[in-house]
């Protein structure tokens, strides 16, 4: 718009002697000597005149009416794109981040189904479920530029985090449910696929109790509770979109880093 503007009030400066408000002197011209007769032909009249004067106020009208455009013409509202965009912005960000640390926790679940149908809580598969100092939460990163440590303390050991599956299976179960809305004003604990999530571990925690507190190798009562967690679990994947438990999906091991897609890995 501003180029049109210019070019526009160009045009209109550089034609201005063309219409100039002041008309050229008149001019004389005589017919051929065989008529004698006098002829006088103006090159301008009041008509004239006048058309220059309404074309120039309309380019100058034109130009001032270009240049105002930018000004009255308010600038489109762009969507942030950010978590209160609504279902599209954040349940593919939700699946890239914790779809992997979700699986691997339901992988690492299904591992103690068969010392658990067997009552036997004090199995390997059972106790490092719940070992606080066995899964790496978050690893650990180098600190150090080139082998160079630029710290002014020192210390640039990486620090590696450590909790339990279970600890991390509950907290990501959360984040990832928590995505699943319409409504970004509607509390979390309202969402279903939440719901589901607190039901589900509603009977997780009293499972965690007898398998810390008193693990027994014929606990005919932890049996069903994993019975009704299962169940529960299904519901929950449900509702993120994620396979049941009992297609074969969870039979191998997951990467718990961020994946690059949203698709189910």
């Amino acid at each position: 718009m501003t180029k049109l503007s210019t070019l526009l009030l160009f045009a209109a400066l550089s034609g201005t002697h063309a219409f100039s408000s002041h008309p050229s002197p008149s001019t004389v011209t005589f017919t051929a000597p065989s008529s004698t007769q006098l002829s006088v032909k103006p090159n301008t009249n009041d008509d004239d005149i006048s058309e220059r004067r309404n074309f120039l106020s309309t380019v100058v009208a034109t130009v001032a009416t270009a240049a105002m455009l930018p000004i009255l013409t308010p600038n489109p509202a762009n969507a942030s794109g950010g978590a209160t965009a609504g279902k599209y912005t954040t349940i593919p960000i939700a699946k890239r981040r914790y779809y992997g640390r979700v699986q691997e926790a339901v992988h690492e679940f299904l591992l103690m189904a068969p010392a658990v149908i067997k009552g036997d809580l004090t199995d390997p598969t059972v106790q490092d479920f719940f070992d606080v100092t066995k899964t790496v939460v978050v690893p650990g990163k180098k600190k150090d530029i080139n082998g160079i440590c630029t710290k002014k303390d020192g210390d640039c050991k990486s620090t590696t985090i450590y909790d339990s599956r279970y600890n991390d299976m509950k907290t990501t179960m959360y984040l990832l449910g928590n995505a699943f809305r319409f409504n970004q004003t509607k509390a979390p604990d309202n969402l279903p696929s939440v719901k589901a999530q607190k039901k589900f571990f509603s009977q997780m925690n009293k499972f965690e109790r007898k398998v810390l507190k008193d693990p027994k190798k014929n606990d005919s009562e932890a049996t069903a509770i994993y019975a009704k967690a299962l169940d529960l679990l299904d519901v929950y994947l449900d509702l993120v979109e994620l396979p049941p438990t009992e297609t074969g999906h969870y039979d191998e091991e997951f990467s718990t880093l961020v994946g690059v897609s949203s698709r189910i890995t």
